[in-house]
């Protein structure tokens, strides 16, 4: 498998934008408030630590069969639909028997929730998914953490009665 690279993703409000090392400044100010960690644990990141980050994630895995892909979710605003950055989804894809099997997660910046930019965000990274063929799309979400679950329902996942680290994992098998 040659790795997948991220692509630009347009839903009706949002764009999802491959991750950059820019994006670290103000993803650090959308993602700073401590309550985000109360179901995933630690703390908010600085934009020095967030640039590290997003330099180790742009240099992608060891294993060449396995891709990283990750975006900042955008809102589509204003006369050149450049809103401001909201928070991140991502997907590991990797080959699995039958084909491409893909592990996301998302977070939204506490200031931008209720508003279901996480499901619209997700929803639109399974469609991506699917269009490469991937085959099956897996979340894990903590069983406490209600809305997280409802955007892994509303992404098409369903929730399994296999646990990891204190989480559940959600599927959706065979997406299209």
């Amino acid at each position: 498998m040659s790795r997948v690279e991220a692509e630009v993703i347009r839903t009706e409000r949002l764009v999802l934008v491959p991750q950059r090392v820019e994006h670290a400044r103000e993803m650090a100010d959308v993602l700073s408030d401590p309550a985000l960690h109360t179901f995933i644990g630690g703390a908010p990141a600085t934009a020095g630590e967030l640039r590290s980050r997003y330099a180790r994630m742009a240099a992608g895995p060891a294993d060449p069969a396995e891709s990283w892909c990750n975006w900042v979710v955008r809102l589509r605003e204003g006369e050149e639909g450049q809103g401001p950055l909201t928070g991140t989804v991502q997907a590991t894809i990797s080959p699995s028997g039958a084909g491409l099997v893909a592990e996301i997660a998302w977070v939204v910046g506490a200031g931008f929730q209720g508003r279901g930019i996480a499901s619209e965000a997700a929803r639109g990274l399974v469609g991506w998914l699917a269009r490469r063929s991937v085959r099956d799309v897996a979340a894990h979400v903590h069983p406490d953490h209600a809305a997280s679950a409802a955007v892994a329902r509303a992404a098409g996942l369903e929730p399994t009665d296999e646990w990891h680290d204190g989480e559940v994992r959600w599927v959706r098998r065979g997406a299209r």
